[in-house]
């Protein structure tokens, strides 16, 4: 990956800081002394749905790891025992005053080469509650976690439109905010990421030509327009909350479906070949690796086909 002047990665730097407790305890006692006033985030890796997540600032509150640490190389930790800590994003871009994220998907039709088709009905989640990063509001779960599975039991939830805005609302209202250079930038960055994310785990997944998969992509942004990616989640749900989230989701699963089974029949692996544009519904090809030349090679990826609601 390149680097600039100092060392530092000049694409890659778009995750959170993130270890395994109990297995990189140590580390983390590391960044806690080197950063004593910063906020974490601790989920449990077996759970889903925000389910068991809270926030930390003091290295007392995860002190039950330090037991089940373990050194380098030893076994590791996984399942129901193991957690994930990420530092916390403490700026993160307001809208009315709340936090949000957003909810993206992918899909992968192949790894080997590699093919990603990005959709362009996505989604904001909003907390419920105005954003504060006082310690004192550190437990308050409706200001600080977007899962609609935890929003949807405060006072504040409204049934009608699910603490939710489409990505073309979002989009709206970033032009008009802030220009559409900066959206369009914002895209370009996310786009990337999505890429970089899936050639990282490229090598270690496994290629099933008669296999796909849509990826749910969470990310936040910051106040200085800079999106971080939170997660990727395999199989994300396609449970609805609202009218509009039942519209979008099905339409998704249709898209898809037309893309990986067109016309209904299973494709002929031993002869891939590309959809035709009419088939991509709401797809937009982001990267198509057997497309690119050899000419091309070294240089950065660049998004096969532009989405047309920029």
């Amino acid at each position: 990956a390149e680097r600039d002047a100092t060392g530092k990665f000049i694409h890659l730097d778009f995750i959170p800081e993130t270890f395994v407790l109990p297995g990189d305890y140590n580390l983390v006692v590391e960044h806690f002394k080197r950063l004593p006033s910063a906020t974490w985030i601790v989920k449990p890796t077996s759970k889903a749905c925000g389910i068991g997540i809270f926030l930390v600032s003091k290295l007392s509150q995860i002190k039950k790891f330090a037991s089940k640490s373990i050194v380098p190389g030893g076994p590791y930790v996984t399942g129901k025992d193991a957690y994930v800590i990420s530092r916390y994003l403490e700026q993160p871009l307001l809208i009315g005053g709340k936090k949000f994220d957003l909810r993206l998907y992918v899909l992968v039709s192949s790894y080997r080469p590699l093919r990603a088709y990005f959709y362009r009905l996505g989604f904001c989640r909003f907390c419920t509650v105005k954003y504060s990063h006082r310690t004192a509001d550190a437990d308050n779960l409706y200001a600080h976690l977007t899962n609609v599975s935890i929003q949807k039991r405060g006072e504040e939830y409204n049934k009608v439109h699910g603490g939710k805005w489409s990505l073309e609302n979002l989009r709206l209202y970033m032009i008009g905010q802030h220009g559409r250079e900066r959206w369009d930038k914002l895209m370009d960055d996310i786009y990337w990421q999505v890429i970089h994310s899936l050639k990282a785990v490229q090598v270690v997944m496994n290629n099933d030509r008669h296999c796909f998969e849509v990826y749910g992509y969470d990310i936040i942004v910051t106040d200085d327009l800079k999106p971080w990616l939170i997660e990727v989640n395999a199989s994300p749900s396609l449970g609805y909350t609202t009218e509009a989230d039942r519209i979008m989701k099905s339409r998704l699963i249709d898209d898809t479906l037309n893309i990986v089974a067109p016309g209904g029949r299973v494709r002929d692996v031993r002869r891939p070949r590309q959809p035709a544009p009419a088939s991509l519904g709401l797809y937009d090809l982001l990267y198509d690796e057997a497309a690119v030349t050899a000419s091309e090679q070294g240089r950065k990826p660049r998004p096969a086909r532009p989405p047309v609601w920029k």
